[in-house]
């Protein structure tokens, strides 16, 4: 168990964390951190983020503070590669992103009054854009889905886009005319199989993942988690009909679909 009990020493770990980096980036450092860069860290930056991910799904409290101190020690590192060439620090990474928040949340620290979080995202560009004006840079933005990263997993681009989108209001007014898009989608996915024209069943399949996605943002879920799971299940499940199919002596490669099928149904029967 992770232990919450607060020491005159934790408040200055942050400190130590920088002073840490600080002098494995000196001359007489660790050779391998002093020769890092921007390009060089941009995997392992990725890499940290993933297993934050993976500890959230393992809900285990200890990993998860593991992963968070490594993920965070990839943004200690960046800002000490920053240092080295002028621009920032730890420190100013800090002040920066409290200033943030505190802007973005007129509700909490200012006058302001959103009485739903619907009502607080349909201002949050707003309130970004002043934020820029407020420091004399002009707004480059010139739609609401710009900046979202070219670099995120297309998964992800899609969630973002459409959840920005929403926030104008630009959405479905309920399921159904989700699930009427989807079927839609899915017919012309069938037009374009039966012309055989590749290039468009490549099309209506995007189309189709996307209308997917479109439901799992519409729902609140996230479709990584729900895709992680669907593939675990589909994974233990197949195992198991393999396990069955050689209990019975039977080679996978040699059993008809229709009796692979009634394995199947018959594990899902069973869980």
């Amino acid at each position: 168990m992770l232990s919450f009990l607060i020491v005159e020493e934790d408040v200055h770990y942050f400190d130590k964390l920088v002073e840490l980096m600080d002098k494995l980036r000196a001359p007489d450092g660790c050779p391998w951190d002093r020769e890092q860069t921007r390009e060089t860290l941009k995997p392992m930056l990725i890499e940290e983020a993933y297993e934050v991910l993976e500890a959230l799904d393992s809900a285990d409290p200890d990993d998860l503070c593991e992963e968070l101190g490594d993920l965070l020690f990839q943004v200690v590192f960046h800002s000490r590669i920053a240092k080295e060439r002028g621009e920032f620090d730890a420190y100013d990474v800090c002040r920066r992103v409290y200033q943030k928040m505190v802007n973005r949340h007129p509700h909490v620290f200012g006058d302001a009054n959103y009485e739903t979080s619907e009502e607080l995202l349909r201002n949050w560009e707003d309130i970004k854009a002043k934020e820029k004006e407020a420091a004399g840079r002009q707004n480059s933005k010139e739609s609401l889905l710009d900046g979202i990263p070219e670099g995120l997993p297309s998964m992800y681009r899609t969630y973002q886009m459409t959840a920005k989108a929403s926030r104008v209001g630009f959405d479905w007014p309920d399921l159904s005319g989700l699930r009427e898009k989807f079927l839609e989608e899915f017919h012309e996915l069938e037009e374009a199989v039966a012309e055989g024209e590749e290039d468009q069943v490549r099309e209506e399949v995007g189309d189709l993942v996307f209308v997917a996605l479109n439901i799992a943002r519409y729902l609140e879920v996230d479709p990584e988690t729900a895709l992680t799971g669907a593939n675990s299940k589909f994974l233990q499940r197949f195992q198991s009909m393999e396990r069955t199919l050689k209990r019975r002596g039977r080679a996978l490669k040699d059993v008809p679909l229709e009796e692979m099928e009634s394995v199947w149904q018959g594990q899902k029967t069973a869980k």
